[in-house]
Parts: structure tokens; sequence; C-alpha cells
């Protein structure tokens, strides 16, 4: 069984994850953390004893800073990441102004953000503190991802919209083509 020290032991270990730790954390960011699939698809990998690292389509990295909304900052910080990595899809998003684009209530914090991920497997992210050591946040625990099941965060329940996000998103993401082993859970709420 893994747990919360073997995650961040695996993290820690692996050098490329470690980099963009130290390249995220270099930017200096209020609230930071790097979350969902850099942490979802290294567990998965893990528990489906994968040789090769699966490919995930972007870095996210996460802050939160209220008075600096300008969505240009982003693409600033973004840029200044590819100096630093310059082959790594990095994105970055101020979590202040993301509840705009999401039409959601505002968040209070990044840890507030990560929480309405729509999968629990996916509510995770982790960072570096002053000495480097790796920080693993996990709303709902860790047992989702490391039981391999597919659910939905409790806000993904709440309405019919949001049931419809979770359930497209996980149909168009196709995880189990990846990870034969995961256990997709779907809702079935009639509103």
């Amino acid at each position: 069984m893994i747990d919360e020290e073997k995650i961040v032991e695996v993290i820690t270990e692996d050098k490329w994850m470690m980099d963009i730790l130290k390249s995220a954390k270099s930017l200096n960011l209020p609230d930071w953390w790097i979350c969902a699939g850099f942490v979802r698809s290294k567990i998965w990998d893990t528990l489906h004893n994968f040789r090769e690292r699966t490919l995930i389509p972007d870095i996210d990295v996460i802050y939160f800073d209220p008075p600096n909304i300008d969505e240009l900052e982003d693409k600033k910080l973004e840029e200044m990441l590819k100096i630093l990595m310059p082959n790594t899809p990095w994105s970055v998003k101020n979590e202040a102004r993301m509840h705009i684009k999401s039409n959601m209530p505002p968040y209070s914090s990044s840890f507030d953000a990560i929480s309405k991920f729509p999968e629990t497997a996916t509510a995770l992210g982790v960072k570096l503190d002053e000495k480097d050591n790796v920080i693993l946040t996990a709303p709902y625990g860790i047992g989702d991802v490391v039981n391999l099941e597919v659910k939905p965060t409790p806000f993904f329940t709440q309405t019919r919209e949001r049931v419809e996000i979770y359930e497209n998103r996980i149909s168009k993401k196709n995880w189990k083509s990846k990870w034969i082993n995961l256990k997709m859970y779907h809702i079935n709420i009639s509103y």
C-alpha cells in the first residue's frame, strides 16, 4: 500500500519532478502548488509499475494572489519558467481569478481551489518548503488516488451542470486506456 510518506518519497527520488518543483519555487509565488496530473499521474504510474513516465499535457502551477489577477501576469510567469526548463509544458494560473473563468464562487486560497477540482484523485498538490522538502496537500485524502478510484469531489455532485462536467471530463480523458486498473465512478443523480 502506498501512503503519503511513500508519495513524497517517490517524488523526491524523481529528479525531473524535483527540477520542476525547484523551478516553480524560484518564482516565490504566494500560496503556490503544482497540482493535478503532475501528482496523480506519478502515483498511478507507480501503482501500475510503469518504468517510463506517462506524458502529461501540462504542468499546472497554481498560486493565490488576489491583488494581482491580470492574466498577463500568468503568461509572464510561464515565460520565466520556460527559460528555466524550456521543454516543459508550463501552465500557470492565479486561482484568485479562476473562479471567473469557471463561473464559480471566488476561492479563498489555493487549497480551496484544489478542493474544487472535478475528481478527488486529481485534487492533489505538491510544493517545496524552505528546505526543499516535498509537501503534499490532499483535501480529500489520498485514499481514492491510491486505490485507483476516480470519483467526483463533493463540489462536482451539487448541480446537474457540474455532474455533466465531471462525466464529460472522465470520458474525454480516457484514463483507463493508460492505467488499466482504474475504477471509474459515474454519477446518476436526477435534478
